[in-house]
């Protein structure tokens, strides 16, 4: 890969990495609600899953899709419905008792790991990726495109998390709290649009 290639991936990185998607939502809710540090096992799981996606992506999985249009179609109610599921965890994250104590968790590792099998932004960033910067299919040149996103992906994903985090302050009464995540839910729902058309 030549530096001019690579600097422009870099670059294709950073814009897809750093727009609003369904994974910058899902981390703002969860640094506002609970904290940049109970959010880094979410953060991680969005940058390395999506690297580990990314890389399988461009072992040969799209052409699966592309032969496969059930399987295709299969994957997005299934993505469709996983992302209604995550919308409803942020819009109940926020709802603590009497005493202002919740029984929410953030999301894990795994989870947002696993999320980016099922999240549309991230499909169309790894297809693009690896279809236009990967100089061929040799495995080296796909684990190149992937890690790139990864080192691109983690400080703009951080930038989210800490954001929300920021927003606490203003969050300090449990119905403001509680507004911004159904707001969120809401983006989140609203980012399925791509699926669905």
């Amino acid at each position: 890969m030549t530096l001019n290639v690579l600097l422009s991936l870099m670059g294709f990185a950073l814009v897809t990495s750093i727009t609003p998607g369904p994974n910058n939502m899902m981390l703002l809710s969860s640094g506002a609600t609970f904290g940049l540090r109970r959010t880094v096992p979410h953060l991680l799981g969005v940058a390395l899953g999506f690297g580990a996606m990314a890389f399988a992506m461009g072992l040969g999985l799209s052409q699966l899709f592309r032969a496969a249009p059930k399987v295709e179609f299969g994957f997005k109610v299934v993505a469709a419905l996983y992302m209604l599921w995550l919308a409803w965890k942020i819009a109940h994250a926020a709802a603590p008792d009497e005493t202002g104590q919740s029984d929410a968790r953030p999301i894990t590792f795994l989870q947002a790991a696993a999320f980016q099998w099922v999240n549309p932004k991230a499909w169309a960033m790894a297809l693009t990726a690896v279809s236009v910067y990967a100089a061929s299919t040799e495995p080296s040149a796909i684990a190149l495109v992937a890690l790139v996103f990864v080192i691109t992906n983690l400080p703009c994903v951080t930038l989210w998390a800490w954001s929300g985090q920021a927003l606490r302050r203003w969050l300090t009464t449990s119905a403001r709290l509680r507004l911004f995540n159904w707001a969120m839910a809401a983006l989140l729902v609203a980012s399925l649009w791509p699926v669905l058309v």
